[in-house]
C-alpha cells in the first residue's frame, strides 16, 4: 500500500500504542510510536512527521504541555488531542492552544481516520500556500489574514494562483467576512504590487460623487468643481482598483462602468478628452447579482464581465474552527492597543464564541472583543461582557426541546467545528455509540 503520510502516536499505554498502529499502518500511514511526551519531542527531532495523535493524561508532561512544546517549535504539524477524561472545556482549550482536533475513548477509529487524514490535507495546503507565497516573492502579503480552516487555505492557494494573472476578480461573501482583506492579498501577491492598490466604496457615494470619484472632473465641469480632479481609475494606473460593493451601484452608472471595463479609457467629468488606463479590476459584493439580475437592477453583461474569476469568502459560522485563532488575535491586538494586558478569554467563553452564529462574521467578533476588553474589569473576559452572545445563550436554555431538536440544533451549533459529533455528544453527556443509534432512531444519519 502507498505511504499515505506519517503519524506519531504518543500515549503511555502499550496496548493502546500497538492498536492504534495496527489500524493506522492498515491504511498505509507509516507510523512512529512514543510512551511520553518527551519521547515524543525527541521523535519530532529526529524524523519527519505530518501529524501527531496525543492521550491528554499521562504522567510527567501531559497532553496539553507537550501541545505547547510542538505548537512553538512545529506550528504547521496538526495535533489530535485523545482523551477518555475530556469535557468540552478541556477541548476548547487544546483548540485554543493549537489542536487541530479532538478524539475521545473509547476510540472510533473511522472517527480518527477521518481526522487524520482532513490534518494531513490541511498540513499539505499550509505547505503548498507558503511555496506560493514564495514562487511570487510576497510572503508577507497574507499575513493579515487570520486562519486556520481548510476551506479558507484553498482560497489562499486560489487567491495566490490568480494573482500572477490580470484577469478581474469577483470577491463574493457576506458582509464582515473580510473580502477588502482579500482583495489587498490579491493585489500584493501580484506583479503590480509596486503599484497602487485604491479602493472605492460603492456604497457610500451617490451616483454624481460615484462618476467624478472613478473617473475624475475637469474645472467647472459642476458648481463646486474648482480644479481639475483625477479619479480613481487614473490613480489605479498600473496598479488595481477595488470597487468594494459593486451591487449598489445604479444602472446608468453600471452602463458607465461597463464600456470602461471593455476599453479600459473614459473621459473625465465635463471633458471630450479620452484616457487609457491599465488597471486590474477587483470587485466586491455581499448581494445575489444573479438575482439582482432576474428583477432588472443589475445588467448582465457587466456581471459577466466581472465575474471572470468569481471568489466565495465562507461566513464565519461555516469556519468555526478559526474562532479561537481569531478570538486570540483580536485579543492580543486590542490588549496591546488599549494597555490591558492581563485579559484573558475564560473558558466558558471561549465555547460560547464556538457556539454563537456571528451574523456579523469576522468583524462582528472584532468588534465584540474590543468592546469587552473597553468594558471589562476582572482579568477574565465572560459572556456577560458580549450582550448578543449572552442573549442567545439564554434563548437557548430557556427554550423546551425534544431529543431529536436537541440533536439538531448541537449539530448546527458545532456545523464546521472538528469532531462536530463528538461535541455533540461529550454536550449531551453520551458517548459516541449512544449518539450513533440516537441519530439513526431519528432519522439524522
Amino acid at each position: 500500500m502507498a505511504k499515505q503520510g506519517a503519524i506519531l502516536v504518543v500515549d503511555d499505554e502499550a496496548a493502546i500504542l500497538e492498536v492504534m498502529q495496527l489500524n493506522l499502518v492498515a491504511k498505509g500511514y507509516v507510523v512512529y510510536l512514543a510512551s511520553s511526551g518527551p519521547a515524543g519531542l525527541r521523535l519530532l527531532a529526529e524524523k519527519v512527521v505530518d501529524a501527531v495523535l496525543v492521550d491528554f493524561k499521562m504522567p510527567g508532561m501531559n497532553g496539553l504541555e507537550f501541545l505547547q512544546h510542538v505548537h512553538r517549535t512545529y506550528p504547521d504539524i496538526p495535533v489530535i488531542m485523545v482523551t477518555a477524561y475530556g469535557t468540552i472545556q478541556m477541548a476548547v482549550e487544546a483548540m485554543r492552544i493549537g489542536a487541530f482536533s479532538y478524539l475521545t475513548k473509547p476510540l472510533n477509529y473511522e472517527e480518527m481516520f477521518l481526522l487524520v487524514r482532513q490534518a494531513l490535507e490541511k498540513q499539505q495546503l499550509v505547505c503548498e500556500v507558503r511555496e506560493l507565497k514564495q514562487q511570487v516573492g510576497q510572503e508577507n502579503r497574507f499575513a493579515n489574514i487570520i486562519t486556520n480552516n481548510r476551506k479558507m487555505m484553498e482560497l489562499l492557494e486560489l487567491v495566490a494562483t490568480i494573482a500572477r494573472t490580470d484577469a478581474t476578480v469577483l470577491v463574493r461573501g457576506e458582509t464582515g467576512t473580510g473580502k477588502e482583506l482579500l482583495a489587498k492579498a490579491l493585489h500584493y501577491a501580484s506583479p503590480r504590487a509596486a503599484r497602487p492598490l485604491v479602493t472605492v466604496n460603492c456604497t457610500a457615494l451617490s451616483e454624481g460623487l460615484l462618476e467624478s470619484e472613478l473617473f475624475g472632473h475637469v474645472k467647472g465641469a459642476f458648481t463646486g468643481a474648482t480644479r481639475d480632479h483625477k479619479g480613481r481609475f487614473e490613480a489605479a494606473d498600473g496598479g488595481s482598483l477595488f470597487l468594494d460593493e459593486i451591487g449598489d451601484i445604479s444602472p446608468s452608472m453600471q452602463a458607465k462602468l461597463l464600456r470602461v471595463l471593455q476599453e479600459m479609457e473614459f473621459e473625465r467629468v465635463g471633458s471630450n478628452e479620452t484616457i487609457k488606463v491599465d488597471v486590474r479590476i477587483i470587485a466586491s459584493t455581499n448581494r445575489p447579482l444573479e438575482e439582482a439580475i432576474k428583477m432588472g437592477r443589475f445588467r448582465e453583461d457587466l456581471f459577466y464581465r466581472l465575474n471572470v474569476i468569481p471568489v466565495y469568502v465562507p461566513p464565519l459560522r461555516e469556519r468555526k474552527d478559526d474562532i479561537v485563532l481569531l478570538a486570540q488575535h483580536f485579543l492580543e491586538k486590542f490588549r496591546q492597543k488599549h494597555k490591558k494586558t492581563g485579559r484573558i478569554i475564560s473558558s466558558a467563553l471561549m465555547t460560547g464564541l464556538l457556539g454563537y452564529d456571528w451574523p456579523g462574521n469576522v468583524r462582528e467578533l472584532e468588534h465584540s472583543i474590543e468592546r469587552a476588553i473597553i468594558l471589562s474589569q476582572g482579568e477574565e473576559l465572560e459572556i456577560e461582557h458580549f450582550p448578543t452572545l449572552g442573549k442567545a445563550t439564554d434563548d437557548t436554555v430557556a427554550r423546551p426541546q425534544g431529543e431529536r431538536e436537541r440533536l439538531l440544533e448541537l449539530e448546527e451549533k458545532y456545523a464546521g467545528v472538528p469532531n462536530t459529533l463528538a461535541m455533540v455528544a461529550q454536550e449531551m453527556g453520551i458517548d459516541a455509540s449512544t449518539l450513533y443509534r440516537k441519530r439513526k432512531k431519528y432519522g439524522l444519519l
